[in-house]
């Protein structure tokens, strides 16, 4: 963990350093990613069934390609009664948020006689990741899958790592309640690929969504064109912005809610509060103690966390946004004030009582949020994602005398006699 001051004469260029320091993987995994789906492409079932035998330990022949609906069903069932009011309160609250991003379709007619619009249409078919291997998360099932349902999807196919032929009962039960359709045992590239180009049972989707690990990331990369993707998400970050009136315990477990993700997950504290920056790393020390996902944390806070003491936390929002963080919570009194210099962020959580994890499950938005600064120019999954906007027009020979003259004009400016000779045609000009 480092520990920078605005005051410090080598400010700048520390601060630079943090703001340019990359997570992602060190390894070079893009010729791997190349070749199992290269493999996947060219063999398909195959390939698919050896690469899960050599990496998830099981038969595919064996186990089975996909898991039932009934099996989904039944462990929605079996859940334990809080544990499914928790997932279906979840599932209640995303589902009514996304409701509300439901574009709507334009048809007009415009001064010149020209019927111009729009009209949005959901994609065939989506696949979702979901991880299965060191963690699996319902929570992130139905991030995916249930702004695909809002916006009208029609086939939702899901993939998920299976190791030595196990998966999680919570994950099933949330693919029930989400409404996939098809739910595959495998994961990797190689799923990637499967869902990019059909192997085996598993048909082609039109867009895969969902996280996964670094192979998993540069699949979608390399796949994107053949299909869209949600984005290539790196490791997670939190940014916490809070002044002294905190409780530290409460701002050391915000931070550490993001650093038991994994090593690479970057937490950084903004305070204008010396003494308060003091009482935050040592109950972030106190926490690591204890916390049963403490080594990955710990190794997360030491390589990559950060506290940040400004003279006022106006000084801060800056230097927030060079950071374009995927989470930014404003831990304080007014939070307002502070939200409305925010430019670049992928969430953020307003206020002392908001910390980041209940945006994880259940308060509706969407957790799946770009990181690696990439908020400067990317937003959160949403139903848009999984719609495409198709733009019409219509003009009859009033509007085509109004707009035709200027088109065979640039046509022709441009180089291009057959654009300009569909329009003087109907306009009987001798062109």
């Amino acid at each position: 963990m480092i520990r920078l001051h605005t005051a410090e004469p080598d400010f700048a260029d520390r601060f630079t350093a943090l703001v340019e320091d990359r997570r992602e993987s060190s390894t070079d995994v893009a010729r791997d990613v190349a070749a199992i789906i290269a493999a996947v492409r060219s063999d398909g079932e195959t390939a698919v069934a050896e690469l899960t035998r050599r990496h998830d330990r099981h038969d595919l022949a064996t186990t089975g390609w996909r898991i039932a609906p009934e099996d989904c069903a039944a462990a929605f069932d079996a859940l334990d009664p809080d544990l499914r009011a928790a997932l279906e309160l979840a599932a209640t609250r995303i589902r009514a948020y996304h409701e509300k991003q439901r574009p709507t379709d334009t048809d007009y007619v415009d001064a010149a006689g020209v019927r111009l619009g729009a009209r949005w249409r959901a994609v065939d078919a989506a696949g979702i990741y979901v991880p299965g291997g060191r963690a699996a998360y319902p929570s992130s099932l139905l991030m995916n899958a249930i702004p695909a349902r809002v916006a009208g999807v029609g086939r939702l196919a899901m993939v998920t790592p299976t190791p030595d032929g196990q998966i999680s009962a919570l994950v099933l039960a949330a693919a029930h309640l989400a409404g996939v359709d098809e739910v595959w045992r495998i994961g990797g590239a190689q799923a990637i690929a499967a869902l990019a180009y059909g192997a085996g049972p598993i048909a082609p989707v039109d867009i895969i969504t969902g996280p996964g690990n670094a192979w998993v990331a540069e699949a979608k990369r390399q796949v994107y064109g053949v299909v869209g993707i949600d984005m290539v998400a790196g490791p997670s970050e939190i940014v916490v912005v809070a002044d002294g009136l905190n409780d530290p315990e409460w701002i050391a477990a915000d931070l550490l809610s993001q650093a038991e993700h994994d090593v690479t997950t970057q937490s950084i504290l903004f305070t204008d509060d010396d003494a308060f920056a003091d009482r935050v790393a040592a109950a972030v020390d106190r926490q690591l103690d204890t916390l049963g996902t403490g080594t990955t944390a710990r190794t997360a806070w030491k390589a990559n966390g950060a506290i940040v003491v400004t003279s006022t936390l106006e000084d801060a929002m800056p230097l927030v946004d060079r950071l374009a963080p995927e989470h930014l919570q404003l831990a304080i009194d007014d939070p307002q004030a502070l939200f409305d210099r925010v430019r670049h962020a992928g969430s953020v959580f307003l206020g002392r009582h908001t910390p980041e994890a209940i945006g994880d499950y259940v308060a509706g938005p969407n957790h799946v949020l770009p990181t690696g600064r990439r908020a400067r120019f990317a937003s959160g999954l949403s139903v848009l994602d999984f719609m495409k906007r198709t733009s019409f027009l219509g003009l009859d020979e009033a509007a085509l005398r109004e707009l035709g003259p200027a088109t065979v004009a640039l046509a022709e400016a441009e180089g291009l006699p057959a654009h300009a000779r569909s329009v003087a045609l109907r306009l009987r000009l001798n062109r």
